[in-house]
């Protein structure tokens, strides 16, 4: 009997780290610094050095380091199509192209130096039209466990509408990295 509960328990917490469950405080800090500078934001698109600093305290240094090649690749892109929009328009960290204006931490599933978080994302319209709907979706963050503390690293877009972002905030970049040396 003594044995079985021996290994029940030892399965048990060799378990717990991989098993979804509330945010611990720090990466809650994290998700919810990251998501209110988010919301203040006004800016569509990649932020610029100016609105990447309210978020370098949240992000991963690849992250950030990501957000400023893909600055420098808009700038490239703008120069050389003078006439063009932006490689990337509206909200950069959400699959909808309006933002969001309200958030909720979900699940996170802890391993080691890396956790990811489901996002309980909200939009609705201040002053709503009858055909104004609000829209309601989950984002998965991965996060990793710097030096500095838990900082959000990548977000897999949850939304699965025609208009809007796609895949994963980093694949994203990248994309738009890649067009705009082209």
């Amino acid at each position: 009997m003594r044995a079985a509960l021996v290994l029940l328990m030892t399965g048990w917490l060799a378990c717990s780290p991989c098993a979804a469950q509330p945010a611990d405080p720090q990466i809650a800090a994290t998700l919810n610094g990251f998501y209110r500078v988010h919301q203040q934001s006004s800016q569509d698109g990649i932020p610029d050095v100016a609105q990447r600093a309210k978020y370098e305290p949240y992000i991963s240094p690849v992250l950030d380091n990501l957000l400023a090649d893909a600055e420098a690749a808009d700038a490239r892109f703008k120069k050389a199509n003078p006439d063009s929009p932006p490689m990337i328009e509206g909200d950069l960290f959400s699959p909808n192209f309006e933002g969001i204006t309200s958030f909720q931490i979900g699940a996170c599933a802890v391993k080691g130096d890396s956790a990811q978080c489901k996002m309980q994302l909200h939009y609705a319209v201040a002053h709503p039209a009858p055909q104004d709907k609000p829209v309601d979706w989950a984002d998965t963050v991965s996060l990793l466990n710097t030096s500095a503390g838990w900082r959000v690293d990548d977000v897999a877009f949850g939304g699965h509408w025609d208009f809007g972002n796609h895949g994963t905030l980093k694949a994203l970049l990248k994309d738009s990295i890649a067009n705009a040396n082209n």
